[in-house]
């Protein structure tokens, strides 16, 4: 190949690491999580409809070269919903908050359990994948007689919420560790909405800080895993 030739900037373009991409993500993620931690609400607002945008433009760089199927269409389908999630508020400000919130990552999570468990697992399910069904158990029983008219709303996002971990746990690790942290950080923040007195400060930070980090290694694992999992579904 001579340096003229038209395959060299794409050459030249594969060749730059996949991880690049992910860094001004992670950048505006400390910037977000910081500027929630001193109460910089103009800084935490802006960054925070930032996030996944900026995540789905790492997940187009460190899968560049292979092929768009199914696969990278539920990708972006979760990564859509979780933009919407997380601008729920700023989108449909004609709608409650948070039961938009609640549909819109519901959505999100459907399309990673759909992705994970059709085309990303990877070995059995391991023993350890019960956890998740004693977490929704103990979550509902604790927070119960707290969630009122969202009871059953709340119920059934903890069963997707727990559902992609779960399915998750069957993929590479580190999806399975980026899922794992997505349920902590929901964790907290529904400890946050519906037992706010038992919760410190601190934890606002610490629900995004879990939050980005694990749709951080979620999308790692899946855009990285593209070459390999978008010729066929597991099992075909």
């Amino acid at each position: 190949m001579t340096a003229g030739s038209p395959s060299a900037p794409r050459s030249a373009l594969l060749s730059v690491p996949g991880w690049v991409g992910f860094v001004p993500y992670a950048v505006v993620s400390v910037v977000h999580v910081v500027a929630l931690a001193v109460g910089a609400d103009e800084i935490a607002a802006p960054t925070k409809l930032a996030l996944m945008p900026l995540l789905a433009v790492a997940a187009l760089w460190a899968g560049r070269g292979s092929t768009w199927g199914p696969p990278a269409t539920l990708l972006f389908v979760a990564l859509a919903f979780s933009w919407l999630g997380d601008g729920a508020g700023s989108f449909f400000p004609f709608a409650p908050e948070l039961p938009v919130m609640l549909l819109c990552f519901g959505l999100a999570h459907i399309a990673y359990i759909v992705l994970f468990w059709r085309f990303l697992r990877a070995r059995p399910w391991p023993a350890w994948a019960l956890v998740y069904a004693a977490w929704w158990l103990l979550l509902v029983v604790v927070l119960w007689p707290r969630l009122g008219a969202l009871a059953f709303g709340v119920a059934i996002y903890g069963l997707v919420l727990g559902g992609t971990a779960a399915t998750a746990a069957r993929c590479a690790p580190i999806i399975a560790t980026g899922a794992a942290f997505f349920l902590a950080s929901d964790t907290i923040l529904a400890f946050r909405l519906f037992m706010p007195e038992a919760m410190p400060d601190w934890t606002s930070p610490l629900v995004m800080a879990t939050y980005t980090l694990g749709q951080g290694l979620i999308v790692a694992g899946v855009a990285f895993g593209l070459p390999r999992a978008a010729r066929e579904p597991v099992g075909a």
